[in-house]
């Protein structure tokens, strides 16, 4: 099962139930070398879900020391296209280590290299 980490609306229970058809169970964890900046969102749908218009968005900073804090969740080949879905194309997904040395994909910023 992959591994999702997130560390925005992801974690909430609406964005679950209308992304996934259930509530996920997963543990807190880091990613670093990333901090937050905002995000405004436009798609109707994603307003809809999460119900907010600014959403969290990592940025790399090249600052092993900063880090973002989040939930580590398993999920379904089937959950992470939902996601994939979900998520605006300001994100792209990467595989990223996180401070517990878990390797997990992530939604970045889509202009970060």
């Amino acid at each position: 099962m992959p591994l999702l980490f997130s560390y925005g609306t992801l974690q909430l229970d609406s964005v679950q139930i209308d992304s996934f058809g259930r509530l996920l169970d997963g543990h807190a964890d880091t990613l670093p070398g990333y901090e937050l900046g905002q995000l405004e969102i436009t798609d109707p749908a994603v307003l809809a879900s999460s119900g907010k218009s600014h959403h969290p968005i990592a940025r790399a900073c090249g600052d092993g020391r900063q880090c973002i804090e989040g939930m580590v969740f398993a999920i379904s080949d089937e959950e992470l296209a939902s996601a994939d879905r979900y998520e605006v194309a300001d994100y792209r997904r990467v595989l990223a280590e996180l401070g517990s040395g878990q390797v997990a994909w992530v939604y970045v910023d889509a202009r970060d290299p």
